[in-house]
């Protein structure tokens, strides 16, 4: 029998996919799928499907913030995750209202895979600024490594690690680096802090895959939520996404969208 007052709880911040396979839709697939409580704070609203983006509308930074202390006085949160923050003033709205000593995960989504700007010009500058110094884990992708670090051309391994110690440098606790979008028929995260530097490697699926940032950020969330330590996580967040793309869920169009509700990860800790 379940012990339902030992569920953990954890908490996306992020945007509304009306497709179900990225944001917020994405984030509560996966807590569930590893038995974790799934709270949400909704930044914006998108209008999308697997192959487009046709529209966006952002929250107000007051909506963000009374979704935080309503979530917050209610739930014993364990784990924050963040995605889709599109403007300066949600991310302050974030970083005022959600409680210190509880670790936080961003996900800094820019762009959606689809090839919509997510994000505005002024809300790097807060992320860098404001949230990513309170961040126990960023976990970018190639291009929102480059972005972040200001290294133009991020081309394997060593510039991998380059870019997080940069991040690193900015306040974050830790920095994950994933390497989806190289090339090769391995793929390789990299996990980068201050005392070591630790790989992720995996055989390279061939595809798109709709949702698999969201889908491995919350991953990682849902595992220090019950009480995995940061490399253990990432570790089993890497096999979790690997088999929640194994079989992905199949668009209209043909796209791939990752599946995260069939599958479960049972790594011990």
């Amino acid at each position: 029998m379940i012990n339902y007052s030992k569920i953990p709880a954890a908490c996306s911040i992020a945007g509304s996919d009306s497709g179900g396979g990225a944001g917020i839709q994405a984030d509560l697939k996966t807590f569930s799928s590893l038995g974790v409580w799934g709270c949400t704070v909704v930044t914006a609203v998108t209008a999308q499907n697997s192959r487009e983006v046709r529209g966006i509308w952002n929250l107000s930074a007051e909506a963000v913030g009374m979704q935080i202390q309503a979530v917050r006085d209610d739930f014993g949160i364990k784990v924050y995750k963040t995605g889709m923050l599109p403007d300066g003033r949600i991310i302050e709205a974030v970083s005022e209202n959600i409680p210190g000593g509880v670790p936080l995960i961003i996900d800094p989504v820019m762009v959606s895979t689809s090839g919509s700007r997510l994000i505005d010009e002024d809300a790097v500058a807060a992320l860098m600024e404001v949230l990513i110094p309170k961040s126990a884990l960023v976990t970018p992708n190639i291009p929102e490594a480059a972005v972040l670090s200001g290294i133009g051309d991020i081309a394997g391994r060593e510039d991998m690690v380059h870019a997080g110690r940069v991040i690193l440098d900015m306040g974050a606790g830790a920095v994950l680096i994933k390497g989806g979008h190289l090339k090769g028929d391995v793929s390789a995260d990299i996990l980068v802090e201050k005392e070591r530097v630790t790989e992720f490697s995996s055989g390279r699926l061939a595809g798109d895959f709709h949702g698999t940032g969201c889908c491995l950020s919350s991953a990682i969330a849902a595992y220090m939520a019950k009480g995995m330590v940061l490399p253990a996580a990432c570790r089993s967040a890497k096999n979790f996404i690997n088999s929640a793309i194994s079989e992905p869920f199949r668009s209209d169009s043909g796209r791939f969208v990752v599946n995260p509700a069939l599958h479960t990860n049972v790594d011990e800790y």
